[in-house]
């Protein structure tokens, strides 16, 4: 699926489609008010009818009118003025693309008013939500499935000629690649998608983009003495990898030695809580306990096709976590790379085992920021469900900055606690800390707590996305987030 932008009038367009909108009180917007003059007033005959009343979701398909040069206006409701949010507009432009079987599509979405949204937001929004339209899960299926669209390319009209628009639309089309490789791999299942397997992944992207790409082993592992990673993979038959991509888009920063931003994926293949095992209802979701790696593949994807002129490195921890007489039980004490020991109470709590090497490992790299991205904690979901990412962070101008770029990526956050009185309940009688507190009792603060205790030497932020990197029921999934705010905060910071 392809896009581009256009300037000029709407009646004129030699497309197989346009795509317009109509609000619930029956008002059109610009470009649907300028059809409807070249036609003659048969789009507000349509209103006046019945046929279409403008409520969030409808649609109604014209054909032939006179005076319009497109063979096909397809009309799309937009609720009430007053309601439009970010949301239904995301759903308008992809109800408007899947309803049409057409190849080529001029879609007016630019003048679909979001309040407190510029035309820029408009732009980079309806792509990757067009986008979202053709991303397809039957990779595996014998047989292809008959949904998606058909769409190969899409114009966005425009009321004039905007150098932002089209950066924008640049934008949306690499976030969106990113977030279609971070829902591929999601999506993959565990017999699959194996720690090796992300590493030929990273290579591919390596490749492809031109990227520095260095994947630690076993033995390199155990020489870096990261024994909290490599006590998560010994129940596994799959060995661990530890993969460092590095995006270098800066000469002046690097001259300068200012850090890169390191960005550091939970890339657990398959989560069956190791001895600490699961219940087995719905276990097969554990395969998506790799999302976070994949986010920061998606991301480091898009900002090599954006070539953002910054410096960026991406580490992800990958290995199974699963049962055997070779795993790690419950009251084993490890030794982490930073020389910290940890007494694993919980085997189900391996997520920030494996993360708490990986950020001793990012010091290396004298970074700007680090930012994790895992799907950690069962607790963030009960705390803020599917809609907000849970963020934590040790600097609060990397907080804000993380905020900001989720609010204008429509990918939000919500700033969680850190406080050092939650830091009590990781006493261990035994090591210098327990991986899990008091059961039930704010988990993933104290999960947080736990990973900030090895990430004193630079500003970090965590986001726990447990809750919003893929969906259950009908539309399960992966959804590609957080890699439209990672995306955007790095637009922001190489601005």
């Amino acid at each position: 699926m392809e896009f581009s932008t256009k300037v000029g009038r709407p009646e004129t367009l030699k497309t197989d489609a346009v795509v317009v909108g109509v609000h619930a009180n029956g008002e059109l917007s610009a470009t649907a008010k300028a059809l409807d003059t070249a036609a003659g007033g048969a789009i507000r005959a349509a209103i006046k009818s019945g046929d279409m009343t403008g409520k969030r979701g409808s649609t109604l398909l014209l054909r032939g009118l006179a005076g319009i040069a497109s063979p096909r206006v397809l009309l799309v409701g937009l609720g009430g003025k007053d309601d439009f949010n970010e949301k239904a507009f995301a759903e308008a432009v992809r109800t408007g693309v899947k309803s049409l079987s057409a190849k080529n599509i001029a879609l007016a979405a630019a003048d679909w008013k979001v309040k407190g949204r510029d035309l820029e937001w408009q732009a980079r929004s309806a792509v990757i939500a067009a986008r979202e339209t053709a991303f397809r899960t039957d990779e595996l299926k014998s047989k292809r499935d008959a949904d998606g669209s058909g769409a190969e390319q899409i114009t966005l009209l425009l009321g004039k000629r905007e150098a932002a628009a089209e950066r924008a639309v640049r934008q949306g089309t690499a976030v969106a690649n990113g977030m279609e490789l971070t829902k591929r791999l999601g999506n993959l299942p565990g017999n699959i998608c194996t720690p090796s397997y992300l590493a030929e992944q990273a290579r591919a992207l390596a490749r492809e983009w031109k990227l520095g790409l260095e994947v630690l082993e076993g033995k390199q592992l155990e020489a870096l003495k990261m024994g909290s990673f490599l006590s998560v993979a010994k129940g596994s038959a799959q060995p661990p990898r530890l993969i460092v991509l590095k995006y270098s888009g800066s000469k002046k920063d690097a001259k300068k030695d200012r850090g890169p931003v390191v960005l550091v994926g939970k890339g657990i293949t398959f989560d069956s809580g190791g001895i600490s095992i699961k219940p087995g209802a719905a276990m097969d979701e554990m395969k998506f306990d790799m999302c976070g790696a994949a986010s920061v593949l998606g991301t480091m994807r898009a900002l090599a096709e954006l070539r953002l002129k910054l410096n960026v490195v991406g580490v992800v921890a990958a290995c199974e976590n699963m049962p055997s007489s070779t795993a790690v039980k419950p009251g084993d004490i490890v030794t982490s790379m930073s020389g910290q020991t940890i007494e694993i109470l919980n085997t189900d709590a391996e997520g920030r085992l494996i993360l708490c090497d990986a950020l001793t490992y990012s010091e290396r790299f004298k970074p700007a920021a680090v930012i994790d991205i895992a799907t950690l904690t069962g607790a963030c979901v009960v705390a803020l469900g599917n809609v907000n990412s849970g963020l934590f962070s040790n600097n609060e101008k990397l907080a804000a900055q993380v905020l900001a770029a989720s609010r204008e990526a429509t990918d939000p956050t919500w700033r969680m606690p850190l406080d050092d009185d939650y830091q009590e309940q990781l006493k261990s009688n035994f090591a210098d800390m327990a991986n899990i507190g008091t059961p039930g009792n704010a988990g993933a603060v104290t999960a947080a707590c736990f990973l900030s205790r090895f990430t004193k030497a630079y500003p970090w932020a965590h986001l726990d996305i447990a809750g919003t990197a893929w969906k259950s029921g009908p539309a399960k999934g992966a959804t590609g987030r957080p890699v439209a705010l990672l995306a955007q905060l790095l637009i922001e910071r190489a601005d």
